[in-house]
């Protein structure tokens, strides 16, 4: 029998969490972000994938993108960052510990995650790092399988200072045909993106059997 991940926050959120989220709030704020097609109200339970990657600012943007549409966004998190005086203030903001020493994988421990809540909008960086040419990783799209829920694409074009949301997408099992609708979905907010076109390319492999990640 696996731990239970914590998931209720039952208590008062920590002070250092309630100003680290009006200091996100008011950066997000004062840079003009604005959202460009909004979460889904009539479900409670997803994953955001969320590209481009490429600074650590997006964790800001989401995060207050995700506070003006009244969602409490989650995200992973290694168990041991949830350790002594740091365990509430991780869990108030919002994160999920993954211990992967555990026999139970990532996957599986979010899943149950998932199961254990009532709403859960969990936000992950796709393309996995800052580092990566565009390709994606197939993390966010095992997770939302196992969990049965859908996946919500969502871009942040930093010239226009725009992040956006699309419609819930519900895997298929088909990943090379689902990643190729997200791919499209993107390119038509960003025309020639050039880590969209690798990401089309990627499905594209994976549709004609060249590449299975």
């Amino acid at each position: 029998m696996t731990e239970t991940i914590p998931h209720q926050v039952v208590r008062k959120r920590s002070f250092l969490s309630r100003v680290v989220r009006r200091i996100i709030l008011m950066i997000y704020r004062f840079k003009g972000w604005k959202i460009e097609g909004g979460l889904p109200k009539h479900i409670k339970k997803y994953v955001i994938a969320g590209a481009p990657h490429t600074s650590n600012w997006d964790f800001v943007f989401f995060a207050g993108a995700t506070h003006v549409e009244k969602v409490q966004s989650n995200f992973m998190g290694k168990h041991t960052l949830f350790q002594g005086f740091m365990r509430n203030f991780m869990l108030d903001m919002g994160g999920i510990p993954v211990d992967r020493t555990k026999s139970n994988s990532a996957v599986e421990q979010v899943a149950e995650e998932f199961a254990a809540r009532d709403e859960l909008a969990l936000v992950m960086a796709a393309e996995g790092t800052r580092s990566s040419d565009g390709k994606w990783k197939s993390g966010f799209y095992h997770i939302a399988q196992a969990a049965g829920v859908p996946i919500v694409p969502a871009f942040a074009d930093n010239e226009r200072m725009v992040i956006g949301f699309g419609e819930p997408l519900i895997p298929t099992g088909n990943y090379g045909e689902d990643l190729m609708k997200i791919a499209q979905w993107l390119l038509s907010k960003i025309p020639d993106y050039p880590r969209y076109k690798v990401l089309e390319a990627q499905a594209q492999a994976i549709i004609e059997g060249k590449n299975d990640v």
